[in-house]
């Protein structure tokens, strides 16, 4: 499984943006995609994840009512609509996808930079 992030930028705090994530090759065999962030200094944090046949979806609290991760099977790409941004949304974001035969991420995008000024 191949994954691509696209979508980051700079934004004043307030704004919007919308990161996607395009999957090809074994899509068939995804059961979770995600999307986590790493700060400069800071470990890499769960964002959000959902299933790819069902949409059932998670949130870090921090992120909880400003986020909104979506997918589209036809189209192999999962969506973070991310509004009402901070400052310390500021990070590198990857997208990751979850095998149906593992309990760990197994594939990670390549991140993709999103900057929100104050």
């Amino acid at each position: 499984v191949q994954l691509q992030a696209s979508g980051g930028g700079l934004v004043q705090a307030g704004g919007s943006l919308r990161l996607s994530c395009a999957a090809s090759g074994r899509t068939f065999s995804v059961y979770r995609m995600a999307w986590f962030r790493q700060a400069p200094g800071k470990e890499r944090e769960f964002v959000a994840s959902i299933t790819w046949s069902g949409g059932i979806t998670y949130y870090a609290d921090s992120v909880q009512g400003r986020f909104t991760i979506s997918r589209d099977n036809a189209k192999n790409t999962v969506y973070l609509q991310m509004n009402s941004l901070k400052p310390e949304d500021t990070a590198v974001y990857y997208c990751a996808a979850n095998l149906k035969s593992s309990n760990k991420y197994d594939y990670w995008g390549q991140g993709t930079q999103v900057t929100v000024s104050s």
